[in-house]
């Protein structure tokens, strides 16, 4: 991997550690990191290295959302030109984070807003710190909702409470975050990494091939009816059923022996 500026990368026991690097500004996305982010993702969707990922913030943020402090002014004006720049840019990293067939533990160690809280949203798994906060932050600056916020907050905690969210931008605790059905885990600040080490570390353990179909079965079951869903659910069981994870799965199972999966 190229040598990152904004993030921290690292590859530890299958699990990469990507986190975002840029303290001062509590971990805002910038350009720079945006890039980044989408490189890593991109290159742990065809590395066999990478089994898992937990993404996380460095010092006391997660992410604040993106970064609105550069100059104004200088990228393309007129009519579609808003439109252009969300496709390409926030949703473009939302999209490469919600498309990724590895697991995705995300380890909330403080403020996640707007942006920021919706890479928490799109990972499969939010483990919280106790005094992590997530703040649909847009209403406050006057945006509507983007980042892809409207797609993902009705599918995880229903319309209503995505339009309190969206509409009164108040700061969400971590527990009512878990209430809502956001976060997955709350630990103390300090056991924050030992416990994503534990998630992501058993995740990439398992059949990576079979949880990244599943993820993605899952994900498209949002906008599918049943009759599609079904027919993806047989087209997957055939690709899977080529693994030597699977063949491996059946073997432990007749031994009555723990499975030692490969993710191939």
């Amino acid at each position: 991997m190229s040598d990152f500026k904004a993030i921290q990368y690292s590859l530890e026991n299958d699990v990469a550690w990507v986190t975002m690097n840029r303290p001062e500004q509590r971990n805002a996305v910038n350009a720079e990191m945006r890039e980044e982010l989408i490189q890593v993702l991109t290159d742990a969707q065809t590395n066999a290295a990478v089994r898992a990922v937990v993404l996380t913030g460095s010092g006391k943020g997660f992410c604040t959302g993106a970064d609105l402090s550069g100059p104004r002014g200088q990228g393309p004006t007129g009519a579609g030109a808003t439109r252009l720049i969300m496709k390409s840019s926030s949703q473009r990293l939302i999209r490469a984070l919600w498309d990724l067939e590895k697991p995705v533990v995300a380890a909330v160690n403080g403020v996640a807003a707007g942006l920021g809280s919706h890479l928490a949203f799109a990972s499969d798994f939010v483990i919280a710190a106790a005094d992590a906060r997530f703040i649909e932050v847009f209403v406050r600056r006057g945006i509507a909702v983007d980042a892809a916020g409207a797609f993902l907050l009705p599918r995880l905690v229903g319309l209503q409470r995505a339009k309190q969210m969206v509409y009164f931008g108040d700061d969400l605790s971590a527990a009512d975050a878990e209430r809502f059905g956001l976060v997955s885990k709350i630990v103390p600040g300090d056991q924050l990494a030992a416990t994503a080490r534990e998630w992501a570390e058993k995740l990439a353990k398992g059949p990576t091939v079979a949880i990244g179909l599943s993820k993605r079965l899952l994900n498209r079951s949002l906008e599918s009816d049943m009759e599609t869903c079904l027919e993806e659910e047989a087209l997957v069981q055939t690709v899977v059923s080529q693994s030597e994870d699977i063949k491996e799965g059946m073997t432990a199972f007749m031994e009555r022996r723990p499975a030692q999966f490969k993710g191939r």
